[in-house]
């Protein structure tokens, strides 16, 4: 069913809401960790639960709410994602705001597939990238704006505010899809065996290994962004937050020139080039940690490469496995976006490690680790990797 987009706007909302309350944590988990007395490793397996919950959820509760009418699902998700953050504001200790961390993933997790597919099918083949691009923007202005937002809101009114603001928004988006978004009869969804055997395919696997590695490493960082920063040049939230703007902005540029450049260069070429920047941004800010007579200079630039080329690498990848398998485009996609919660849940799982072990300026270079593991996996030649898949099955 084709239409008006505007009623799309109501998904943006929800999307803006998911990924500013995804993302934000990563500012908050200092207060976080002092105000519910755990130390800021467990404060970062808030992020390691919430990404494998989404990683493990996602493909699962495609396939069982395959035959729900997309805007009941829409709406049911976006009421749980609601719920789930009053419970997160409310939570009287640490256990309570892990559970209502998973709750807010497998929300989150059900919500993402259903709008894309909601808004593909909206806007019909004529219009689908601009409907598309819709919901993926409201994720897009959440990493600008609504991280840095929620930071600043967490630093003055305390850590439960920002998930309150972030109920308040998804509440706003659900009122809107119960209200103004047409119904719109379910699409046909890859089972899960399909799914599976996609997976097993070796070029398949190693593309999405890329993917796994380069958000680990992207992860390592981010999550305890905020603690570095601090270690390394003093920073406090208000600092921080005008830092992870600037992150953001140059990841939606990345966005933006990796596209074009995958098209141009191809998708392979633009993937490994956007490896090795991040390479580099990661080396930088190992070499920033322990240069501090001149950590700002070194720290600042390394931030903004990191994000343009880190996120630049995300959007070609999905380039490289539509190309792989153009007929199962959705469902090698469903699968890139696993890897990427997969790639979030190892790097935060990786960092908390770190910081455990007292060596937060170690961030960069165990960054730089997955980031060089991940360029190797670009530079090995497809056809090569199907050549041993094909021997492995003979």
């Amino acid at each position: 069913m084709t239409g008006s987009l505007r009623s799309l706007a109501w998904l943006s909302l929800g999307a803006f809401a998911i990924g500013t309350e995804g993302f934000m944590i990563a500012g908050l988990l200092p207060a976080l960790a002092h105000d519910l007395d755990v130390g800021l490793p467990a404060a970062g397996h808030l992020v390691t639960a919430f990404s494998l919950a989404y990683a493990l959820g996602a493909p699962v509760l495609a396939v069982l709410t395959a035959g729900l009418e997309r805007k009941r699902l829409l709406a049911v998700a976006m009421g749980g994602f609601a719920l789930a953050n009053v419970a997160a504001a409310l939570a009287p200790g640490y256990a309570g705001l892990m559970g209502a961390r998973l709750l807010l993933a497998l929300s989150a997790a059900s919500f993402m597939p259903a709008a894309s597919s909601y808004a593909a099918g909206r806007g019909g083949p004529a219009r689908r990238g601009r409907a598309l691009s819709m919901v993926i923007g409201g994720l897009t202005v959440a990493i600008i704006a609504g991280v840095p937002l929620g930071v600043l809101l967490g630093d003055a009114l305390g850590w439960r505010a920002t998930f309150l603001g972030v109920a308040a928004m998804a509440t706003v988006s659900l009122a809107g899809i119960l209200g103004w978004l047409p119904q719109q009869r379910p699409s046909v969804v890859a089972s899960l065996g399909e799914r599976l055997a996609l997976a097993g395919r070796a070029d398949v696997l190693a593309v999405l290994a890329t993917t796994v590695l380069t958000v680990a490493g992207t992860f390592v960082v981010y999550t305890y962004l905020g603690v570095f920063m601090q270690a390394v040049i003093g920073l406090r939230p208000r600092g921080l937050a005008a830092v992870l703007l600037a992150f953001g902005v140059a990841s939606a540029i990345g966005t933006r020139v990796a596209g074009s450049a995958a098209d141009r260069w191809g998708a392979r070429r633009t993937v490994a080039f956007g490896c090795g920047l991040v390479l580099l941004a990661y080396l930088a800010l190992a070499l920033g940690a322990v240069r501090e007579h001149a950590a700002m200079a070194i720290l600042l630039p390394a931030i903004l490469l990191w994000g343009f080329a880190s996120w630049g690498v995300t959007t070609a990848q999905q380039a490289r496995l539509v190309a792989l398998a153009p007929d199962l485009a959705p469902v090698s996609l469903s699968l890139n976006s696993s890897a990427i919660y997969l790639g979030s849940a190892t790097g935060a799982a990786v960092g908390a490690l770190v910081v455990a072990d007292g060596a937060v300026r170690m961030l960069g270079g165990v960054a730089a680790c997955f980031s060089l593991a991940a360029l190797l996996t670009v530079l090995t030649p497809l056809d090569v990797i199907r050549q041993r898949g094909a021997t492995t099955r003979l």
